[in-house]
């Protein structure tokens, strides 16, 4: 069962028959149109700079297009990519004003982005409990992020259980307890400066006992000694193994999207730092740079999960890149 079909669970509401899973699309498209519309305005307001006057592509407004994604937190490798696909659009296409140009980047963009596309479970069957280890930089919304996502199993039915292996932060672990209580499920903690190992373990352990279906743990988000850092995942995850065979099946690495190419790098690093399998970009509500998902999602070999797209509890999504380009172009 794929993400979207999971958490849309087919229901119809009590006084009509528009199944809630429909509903709850709308629900969620509006949220996003809304929380990119930072990104929106910036990206069309450039590209209306650019086309003004013009009525051909040529070289001259590919150099503007290509600006535009380049300050738009794409990436160079990743518009480039797009400025080539234009031009041999161009070559089949007559353009013509500025909502086919909109028409064309959005469906090329589109088909780009599908070609990296990874189907995946959100439960695969026999991995009980599904074990997800987080991971991310101080400030980037990690422990939010967390809170969020127990909230999204815990609508679609499922026993949540969080560890608290930041043990390094100061108030690290009393914001987790803090978002255990709002998404309503149990915190596995130890004292600040315990051994986050050692957390993760009772955590583990508590969740079989507990006949847990989803386990979270948090992480110290330390990066300035990416050996240190390595060093400690690497003996969460094993000890972690010794109790659910496998574990973690998940490792969530948490990006600020409003920092633009600095989540690049962090993206970079703990990928060499340990074995990074999922994305959840943050934050995108609050800027203009919206942009870094498509060159993330485009550059790395890790799918793009996950989107924070508001403050609430709620404003979790799972990552649509066709429902998220539609959306930065206004299509519908």
């Amino acid at each position: 069962m794929g993400f979207a079909d999971f958490f849309r669970k087919k229901k119809n509401t009590p006084d009509q028959g528009t199944p809630q899973a429909d509903i709850d699309q709308e629900q969620e498209q509006v949220k996003l149109d809304q929380g990119l519309q930072k990104t929106k305005e910036g990206v069309f307001g450039k590209l209306r700079r650019a086309i003004a006057g013009r009525s051909t592509i040529d070289d001259d407004f590919l150099d503007d297009l290509e600006e535009v994604f380049i300050t738009s937190d794409v990436g160079a490798e990743t518009t480039l990519k797009i400025i080539d696909r234009i031009q041999k659009r161009v070559q089949r296409d007559k353009y013509v004003n500025v909502d086919e140009l909109n028409d064309m980047l959005c469906d090329e963009i589109c088909d780009m982005l599908a070609q990296n596309d990874t189907a995946d479970e959100v439960l695969p069957e026999g991995k009980k409990p599904y074990v997800i280890m987080v991971v991310g930089v101080n400030g980037v919304g990690k422990t939010t992020t967390i809170g969020k996502l127990a909230r999204l199993y815990t609508k679609a039915g499922l026993k949540v259980m969080l560890g608290a292996a930041d043990t390094f932060r100061a108030a690290a672990i009393e914001q987790l307890e803090e978002w255990g209580r709002r998404a309503d499920v149990p915190v596995v903690r130890q004292n600040l400066g315990s051994d986050a190992a050692s957390v993760a373990h009772d955590t583990l352990a508590s969740a079989v006992a507990q006949d847990i279906d989803v386990v979270i743990i948090d992480t110290a988000g330390r990066l300035h000694n990416k050996k240190g850092l390595m060093d400690e995942l690497s003996k969460i995850k094993r000890v972690m193994d010794k109790v659910v065979p496998g574990a973690p099946n998940e490792v969530l690495l948490v990006l600020d999207g409003s920092t633009g190419q600095n989540a690049f790098e962090q993206a970079r690093q703990f990928s060499e730092a340990t074995q990074v399998t999922h994305l959840a970009v943050t934050k995108l509500d609050g800027t203009a740079r919206g942009g870094v998902v498509i060159g993330i999602s485009d550059q790395f070999k890790i799918p793009v999960k996950y989107i924070g797209i508001g403050e609430g509890i709620d404003d979790l999504q799972l990552f649509d890149k066709q429902a998220f380009v539609k959306s930065l172009f206004g299509k519908k």
